[in-house]
């Protein structure tokens, strides 16, 4: 894999980061404009983050600035948006039979 390159496991991780931030914003009845605004960040950069037809990594220092501005616990942010991999690998192997 070339320096840049995200792989597949950490591309899905980062859409779902992405739709977590957006959801979160949203409950908390604010803009992209505001967010951005608040976490340091430009809101094209932020957009492209939330957008879940593109994969946009972060640094960490916007994480924790994203995260701080919704006002949620940087780990939590990491909970809400991610599946365990138990659960994604459970649900695609499962027999239709047995739903």
């Amino acid at each position: 894999m070339a320096k840049g390159d995200i792989s597949l496991v950490n591309r899905d991780r980062l859409i779902q980061m992405g739709i977590a931030i957006s959801a979160l914003r949203r409950v908390r009845g604010m803009s992209q404009e505001q967010l951005a605004e608040k976490a340091n960040m430009s809101r094209s950069h932020l957009s492209a983050i939330e957008a879940p037809n593109m994969v946009r990594g972060m640094s960490m220092d916007t994480f924790f600035n994203i995260a701080d501005a919704l006002e949620v616990n940087p780990a939590d942010l990491i909970n809400a948006a991610m599946f365990p991999d138990s659960i994604i690998k459970s649900a695609g192997g499962q027999d239709k039979g047995t739903r």
